[in-house]
């Protein structure tokens, strides 16, 4: 299937690795132009050179902190006209609520709330205008089903998730969508650092924890980078037009609610 993003732009934020690497990756094989972005930049060039390599796409990358405002201007200078941005971030430590400051909180919501909703407000009037968009926000499972040490990450992101259901009503009428992809248990280095938390907390050996993961999910597997990317890649396609507003969960069948 084409999804029409050839000659397309977007912006795939922490994009060096992991999911969003691999979501750049599929919308750079879709044809699009991309601007990735991280703040390592050795490991930023890399990337670059090896998306480029294997797609034969237009990659930039764009060394910048997310948290910072400076270089989320910086980011959306790159590529001011985009047609899809990608909010990705990483997202802060298990922890207990106890042990979360005022500074902790603020750290967090600047990650996953803050920085992606300057991303939206930067690019989305642009979008409107031209009449296409197409935003995903890289949130969680735990928006659905909160759990206490990932309270940090679920508050955040779930504050992301109602901002974007209230901009997508109005989007809609300009060709313009916001959606929510939720990953539970895809097989990145989050869930290896996951694994190296359980060994910690609960004294059993990596392979352990790596297989408790495993079992936690319906499908007797974790997910892989590429299913999730290609998710993505159809959420910002032309063909997908018509879905907004919407969490869409990549769980391997795991979640137990019914939406």
């Amino acid at each position: 299937m084409d999804l029409g993003l050839s000659g397309k732009k977007a912006i795939v934020c922490a994009s060096s690795r992991g999911l969003g690497r691999a979501c750049a990756t599929a919308l750079a094989r879709e044809g699009a132009a991309v601007v990735i972005n991280g703040r390592d930049e050795e490991r930023l060039a890399k990337t670059a050179e090896e998306i480029r390599a294997q797609t034969g796409a237009t990659v930039t990358p764009v060394v910048a902190n997310l948290d910072d405002p400076a270089d989320r201007d910086r980011l959306v200078a790159a590529c001011p006209d985009a047609d899809v941005l990608v909010n990705n971030n990483g997202g802060p430590p298990p922890g207990r609520f106890e042990d979360w400051d005022h500074a902790t909180w603020l750290e967090a919501l600047e990650s996953n709330l803050l920085a992606p909703a300057m991303l939206i407000r930067a690019l989305l009037p642009g979008m409107k205008e031209r009449r296409f968009g197409r935003i995903v926000n890289i949130t969680s499972a735990m928006v659905k089903t909160p759990l206490a040490p990932m309270a940090l990450s679920t508050t955040a992101r779930s504050g992301l998730t109602a901002l974007c259901k209230s901009l997508s009503r109005d989007a809609a009428a300009h060709n313009v969508t916001l959606n929510n992809l939720l990953p539970e248990r895809i097989d990145t280095d989050r869930q290896q650092q996951m694994a190296q938390v359980v060994m910690k907390l609960r004294d059993i050996s990596y392979e352990e924890a790596r297989a408790e993961q495993v079992a936690s999910i319906a499908a007797g597997r974790l997910g892989t980078p590429e299913e999730f990317a290609d998710a993505c890649a159809f959420l910002c396609s032309a063909q997908a037009g018509y879905i907004s507003g919407q969490n869409v969960q990549l769980d391997g069948g795991s979640y137990a609610g019914l939406i």
